[in-house]
């Protein structure tokens, strides 16, 4: 898989896509990561690349032409799945969402900055946008990083248990249920005994009621979800 960010910023991306599981996706070469700096087309002896918006609101937006010459030198090299730009208008990141875009070969993922981008962009280039809540940040790079982290780790051969991913929250709509390990009582505070048992049968059904446990109390929002999609 490849995944093309495009950023004005790309020193915000260095650290988060270097290291841990996506770090090592990368050396292993089950995930290509490549960020390109945006300003290399932009306009004029300071490679410009925003402006003041028409309207007269304040803060600059991110200019059409350098972003639309990076993705058009993109696109001459190989066809794209998705042009997806991360925005907090979008559809709200899932591990549905991440589910399907691991599925992809080819993803450009553009980073807004400033007060946004020209609405063009949006309008002829960008098929999708994805947001990571209901909140607003500097720019779009931490949230690129974000959906990377969340696309890459489902990757074939990138975890070193195949099946954990399949078990992380949220996969079959409910939380994960609580985890332990060694030692089994640290100053009184034990791990239940099911887990102690050896019996993959009473685990299996211990750990399904916590998940549900856990949802209901913790995250009832889910529940609702999944009984809804259910009934379509």
């Amino acid at each position: 898989m490849r995944i093309d960010i495009l950023t004005v910023v790309p020193e915000l991306l260095e650290s988060p896509l270097s290291y841990s599981i996506v770090g090592r996706a990368r050396k292993k070469g089950l995930a290509e990561i490549h960020v390109h700096n945006i300003r290399k087309h932009g306009l004029g002896p300071r490679a410009t690349v925003d402006d003041y918006s028409y309207g007269g609101d304040a803060g600059m937006v991110m200019m059409v032409e350098p972003v639309e010459k990076m993705i058009e030198e993109l696109k001459a090299e190989r066809d794209y799945d998705e042009v997806i730009y991360m925005s907090p208008d979008g559809e709200i990141l899932d591990q549905g969402i991440s589910n399907e875009l691991s599925l992809k070969e080819n993803i450009i993922i553009l980073c807004g900055h400033y007060k946004g981008i020209d609405h063009r962009i949006r309008e002829h280039l960008v098929t999708r946008e994805i947001s990571v809540g209901d909140y607003v940040v500097s720019g779009g790079e931490i949230p690129a990083a974000l959906l990377a982290d969340s696309i890459v780790r489902l990757i074939p051969g990138v975890l070193t248990d195949e099946t954990s991913a399949l078990s992380d929250s949220f996969q079959d709509g409910l939380l994960s249920p609580p985890v332990y390990t060694r030692p089994a009582d640290y100053k009184g505070w034990k791990v239940p005994e099911v887990l102690l048992s050896g019996n993959p049968k009473l685990i299996q059904a211990w750990q399904d009621e916590q998940a549900l446990e856990r949802t209901r109390r913790l995250r009832p929002g889910l529940l609702e979800k999944s009984e809804s999609q259910g009934n379509k």
